[in-house]
């Protein structure tokens, strides 16, 4: 009588029975890049995951080939454009984008500065899309990267017609304002959401790092609930939020219309956080 064969560790399809699963650790490398490590060693990729790297030069052989990664002559690692691809057929940013981009355009040619399309992503707002002038001043905000909800003009937009559940999760969190590093009093915090729920629109204001003023309004979808958020970015000393406010609400609501919004978002009025 023969033996049988010994059973292998793990069954295909199956977690192995110690480790993560090798999709959790092929996502874990993409973690690994940032707006700061934007190109990665293969010793700095493994280290920045957390995976050894005997295990990394494998995952990430395999990223390389479907394309989700690129490797320069140099050996270090990179973002590929195969992600790029198809993060770009994200329904939630698609639609969203094709209605917004023409009312950004002229958004744009009349501020000669920065025009800002965010959308909430959990507990933070994502920059979806900016169009800047040659001219324009620098700003932190880059397209794929997060932005604070509570110390930002689009954030605080999609914060004030988020849920009412979400939003007291929020306000019970300790926040600071960024980049000043000072701390949010919830309080005021309540105050300036209420203010823009009643406006359609939010105003801020910042000195770091250099005098800023962001005028943001509400889109919503043909649910009418916040979809996204429009916002304009201007140096303080041009800054007339009299005169931008009715232009960023008015290209607001056209996008609403566009993404199939019933109702009339105007001065007052704005739909309510639903519960």
């Amino acid at each position: 009588m023969t033996e049988a064969p010994p059973e292998p560790s793990h069954a295909r399809g199956r977690r192995p029975p110690q480790g993560d699963p090798v999709v959790d650790r092929a996502l874990s490398l993409l973690a690994a890049f940032d707006a700061g490590h934007r190109s990665l060693t293969l010793g700095e990729l493994s280290r920045r995951s957390g995976i050894p790297t005997s295990s990394t030069l494998r995952l990430a052989g395999r990223l390389q080939a479907w394309g989700a990664l690129e490797r320069g002559p140099d050996g270090r690692f990179t973002i590929g454009l195969r992600l790029w691809e198809v993060a770009s057929l994200a329904p939630r940013a698609q639609g969203l984008q094709q209605v917004a981009l023409p009312f950004m355009g002229d958004l744009e040619e009349v501020t000669r500065q920065h025009v800002l399309l965010a959308v909430r992503e959990g507990g933070d707002a994502l920059l979806l899309e900016r169009l800047s002038a040659h001219q324009a001043v620098p700003v932190l905000y880059r397209v794929g990267g997060r932005l604070p909800l509570h110390s930002t003009g689009v954030g605080l937009v999609l914060l004030a017609f988020s849920d009412a559940g979400f939003q007291e999760s929020m306000l019970a969190q300790p926040l600071m304002h960024q980049p000043e590093n000072v701390a949010v009093s919830p309080a005021a915090l309540r105050r300036t959401l209420a203010e823009v729920r009643r406006d359609g629109m939010a105003t801020l204001r910042r000195r770091t790092p250099q005098p800023l003023v962001s005028v943001a309004a509400p889109i919503f979808d043909a649910d009418d609930r916040i979809a996204a958020a429009l916002s304009v970015v201007v140096p303080q000393e041009n800054a007339e939020p009299r005169l931008l406010g009715p232009a960023v609400r008015t290209a607001a609501r056209s996008i609403s219309r566009g993404l199939g919004a019933r109702r009339s978002i105007g001065h007052t009025g704005a739909p309510a956080p639903r519960t």
